[in-house]
C-alpha cells in the first residue's frame, strides 16, 4: 500500500519506483523496509495492484477517513460534487487504424499459439505489409481534403477490414485446432492461449462492424475504441481543446471542514459507470457513499449539470441544504459568492488531482483497472490531507 502510495505521488514507473526506494532512506522508512531488506521485484507490485482489486483500496479509503475523524477532530461540513473524464492509455483511435492493429495482433498471438501445438498449416497469416499498404494510400487522400477523396477514403476503409476479417477466420481455426488438441502435458496453457485468441477474434470483429456500420452510414453505438481496453468509451464534453476524449467518465465528491478559499478535504471512492453517463446516473452511488461515513453535513455544492429534482431526491437527508450551480438561491450576496466560489474549488481540485497524483490517465487497462487506478489517486491524496491535519 505504501508504495503505491509513493507511485501515485511521484507519478515513477513500477521500475523506477522500485530503485528509488531501494536507494533512498527516507523512502525505505515510510514503506517500512529496512535498510538490508530486500526491496519487492516490480513485477510483485504489478500483480498486487490487480489482485488487490478496487474494493479493498475504496475500503481503506473510507477507514483513512473514520481515522481522521476520531484521531484529528476532522468535522465535514460542506461536501462539493463534480465529474471529469479520466483518460484511457490509448492514442487517438481511427477505426482502420483498429483494424491495421488487429491484423497484427492476431498474427503475434496466432503465431505463439502454433508454436505451442505444432501447427504451422493452421497459424494466422501477417498481413501487416498488406495493411500498411491501405493505411499510407487513406493517409494521402486524407490529406487532398476533396469529395472524391471522402470516398476513397471509405474504400481503403473497408479494405482494411476485409483484410482483418480474412485474419479473424484463420485466428479462430486456429483457436479450434488448439482446443482439439489439448490434451496430457500443457493442456491448459494451450487452452489459455485459445481463448485470449479467440477473445481478440472478438473484439476484432467488433472493429470489423464498425466499419460496416460506417460504410453504410448507420450510426455506431458502444463504440469500441481499443482493443486492449475494452471498455473505454469515445467522451464529448464540448471542450474546445478535447472536443473528444477516450476513457471513463468518474464523479468525484470532496468533504470538507468549511467552505472558506482553499477549504481541503477527503475525497470519497470515486464513483463511474462504461460509457458518458449523465451526473445523475452516478449521483445515488456517491450519496450512497455520504450515508455509509454517516456524515452530517449543512450543505452540498453541484454544478448546473446536475438536475433539480433528481439531486434533491438523491442527496435527500444528506445535508441541510444543496446548491446548484446557475440556479436562483436563497441568501445574501455574500453567501451566494461563497458558494459558488467553493464549488468552482471542485474543478480546481480535480485539476489538482490530474497533475499531482495521476488522475488525468489510467495507466491500467479496462474497467476494472481503471476503478483501481483512481482509488489509489484518490487514497493518495487523502494520505497527503490526513498528514496536514492538526
Amino acid at each position: 500500500v505504501r508504495l503505491m502510495v509513493v507511485k501515485h505521488r511521484s507519478g515513477w514507473g513500477y521500475e523506477t519506483l522500485m530503485r528509488e526506494v531501494s536507494d533512498s532512506l527516507h523512502l525505505r522508512r515510510f514503506c517500512r523496509l529496512g535498510l538490508t531488506e530486500r526491496v519487492p521485484d516490480e513485477s510483485t507490485v504489478r500483480k498486487l495492484t490487480r489482485r488487490l482489486g478496487a474494493e479493498v483500496v475504496h475500503e481503506i479509503t473510507r477507514e483513512l477517513i473514520q481515522k481522521a475523524r476520531r484521531e484529528k477532530r476532522f468535522r465535514p461540513r460542506a461536501a462539493r460534487i463534480d465529474s471529469t473524464v479520466v483518460e484511457a492509455d490509448v492514442k487517438y483511435p481511427t477505426d482502420a487504424g483498429l483494424a491495421g492493429a488487429g491484423v497484427r495482433a492476431l498474427a503475434r498471438e496466432g503465431c505463439k499459439l502454433a508454436l505451442k501445438i505444432g501447427e504451422k498449416r493452421t497459424a494466422v497469416r501477417d498481413r501487416s505489409r498488406s495493411m500498411g499498404r491501405k493505411l499510407r494510400a487513406l493517409t494521402r487522400s486524407i490529406r487532398r481534403r476533396s469529395g472524391e477523396a471522402k470516398a476513397e477514403v471509405l474504400k481503403l476503409t473497408e479494405e482494411t477490414g476485409q483484410l482483418l476479417e480474412q485474419s479473424i477466420k484463420e485466428a479462430r481455426k486456429l483457436a479450434a485446432a488448439a482446443r482439439r488438441r489439448a490434451r496430457g502435458r500443457g493442456a491448459r496453457t494451450k487452452l489459455r492461449a485459445a481463448r485470449r485468441l479467440e477473445e481478440l477474434a472478438d473484439r476484432c470483429e467488433k472493429v470489423t462492424e464498425q466499419i460496416r456500420q460506417r460504410i453504410a452510414g448507420e450510426k455506431i453505438t458502444n463504440r469500441l475504441v481499443s482493443l486492449w481496453d475494452p471498455d473505454a468509451r469515445p467522451i464529448r464534453k464540448g471542450k474546445l481543446g478535447k472536443p473528444n476524449e477516450f476513457g471513463y467518465v468518474d464523479q468525484l465528491c470532496e468533504i470538507t471542514p468549511n467552505t472558506k478559499k482553499g477549504a481541503r478535504g477527503f475525497i470519497l471512492p470515486p464513483t463511474s459507470q462504461i460509457g458518458n453517463p449523465a451526473e445523475n446516473t452516478l449521483l445515488p452511488e456517491t450519496a450512497q457513499q455520504l450515508r455509509d461515513l454517516e456524515v452530517t453535513l449543512k450543505e452540498i455544492m453541484v454544478d448546473g449539470g446536475f438536475t433539480t429534482t433528481a439531486t434533491n431526491e438523491a442527496l435527500e437527508e444528506l445535508a441541510d441544504t444543496v446548491h446548484i450551480a446557475g440556479h436562483q438561491e436563497p441568501g445574501s450576496q455574500r453567501t451566494r459568492r461563497r458558494r459558488r466560489r467553493y464549488r468552482t474549488g471542485a474543478e480546481g481540485r480535480i485539476s489538482h488531482l490530474k497533475r499531482g497524483y495521476g488522475l488525468d490517465r489510467s495507466r491500467l487497462k479496462d474497467n476494472e483497472g481503471h476503478q483501481i487506478w483512481v482509488g489509489w489517486a484518490a487514497l493518495t491524496y487523502n494520505a497527503d490531507t490526513y498528514t496536514t491535519l492538526g
